[in-house]
C-alpha cells in the first residue's frame, strides 16, 4: 500500500469498524487503491492509529462484497474489476428499478417529484470534474427513488452487489457523461410526474443501459484493472 495515499480521517462518534470498512470501499471504487494493489492491514492500523481488529473486519466484508482477496501467506490484494460481474449486477439492478418506477409513476406524489427535482438542481451545481461528488448525489438520487416506493429492502441488495459496477462508473464518468446522465435523470423524473409507466420505466432502463456504452472501451483502455476475459 502506498503511503502516499492517506487514509481520511475517522469520526470520534461513530464506530471504528464502519469507518473502516467505508473508507476502503470508496477508495477501491474510487481507484486510489488500484485493482492489483496490495494492501497491509498492519500499515493501515498504524495510519490510522487503531489496534488491527477493525481493519481485519473490514477486510473481510471488502472480500465478501469481491473487491479483495485474501491470500493466506501472501497478503490481501485490491481484486481486478470482473466485466462478468458487472454485466450480471447490471441486469439485475434495471429490473429492481424498472419496477420502483413503475410503482413511482403509478402514484406520481408531489413530494417525491419535488424532492427528486431539488437533487437533480444540486447535480447541476458540481463543480467540473468532481466525479465522486456526482456520484455521491447519483446515488442518493436512486436511493431515494427506492425509499419513495416503499423498496428500501430492495435497494439494500442492489447496494451490497453493486461495487463492480461502481468501479466503472467512476472509471467512465465524465463531465460530458455528467450531463448526459443529469438529462436521464430528468427524464425519470419528468415521466413519473406525469404518470407515464411505461416512459418512466423506458426511461431507467436507458439510462441504466448507459454503461454498456462505456464498458467495453473502459475495458481496453485500462486492461491492467480487469480480469483476463474467460
Amino acid at each position: 500500500m502506498d503511503n502516499a495515499k492517506p487514509l481520511r480521517v475517522l469520526s470520534a462518534t461513530g464506530a471504528v469498524g464502519p469507518q473502516v470498512y467505508r473508507i476502503l470501499r470508496e477508495q477501491i471504487i474510487q481507484a486510489e487503491l488500484l485493482p492489483g494493489e496490495r494492501i497491509s492491514e498492519s500499515e493501515i492500523a498504524k495510519t490510522l492509529s487503531i489496534s488491527r481488529q477493525p481493519v481485519r473486519e473490514a477486510f473481510i466484508k471488502l472480500s465478501e462484497e469481491g473487491l479483495v482477496q485474501v491470500l493466506p501467506q501472501r497478503g490481501t490484494y485490491v481484486t481486478k474489476i470482473s466485466t462478468a460481474s458487472v454485466m450480471d449486477v447490471r441486469f439485475v439492478r434495471e429490473a429492481i428499478e424498472a419496477d420502483i418506477v413503475r410503482h413511482l409513476a403509478a402514484d406520481h406524489a408531489a413530494a417525491t417529484i419535488t424532492e427528486l427535482r431539488s437533487q437533480i438542481s444540486r447535480q447541476k451545481q458540481v463543480r467540473q470534474n468532481d466525479r465522486a461528488a456526482f456520484l455521491r448525489l447519483d446515488e442518493l438520487f436512486h436511493h431515494t427513488l427506492a425509499a419513495a416506493a416503499g423498496k428500501a429492502y430492495a435497494w439494500s441488495v442492489v447496494e451490497s452487489v453493486k461495487a463492480q459496477m461502481d468501479r466503472v462508473r467512476f472509471l467512465s464518468v465524465d463531465d460530458m457523461q455528467i450531463g448526459r446522465l443529469i438529462e436521464q435523470h430528468e427524464r425519470i423524473v419528468d415521466a413519473i410526474a406525469a404518470g407515464d409507466v411505461a416512459q418512466a420505466e423506458d426511461a431507467v432502463r436507458t439510462h441504466l443501459r448507459e454503461i454498456l456504452k462505456s464498458l467495453p472501451e473502459i475495458a481496453r483502455s485500462r486492461a491492467e484493472f480487469f480480469d483476463a476475459p474467460e
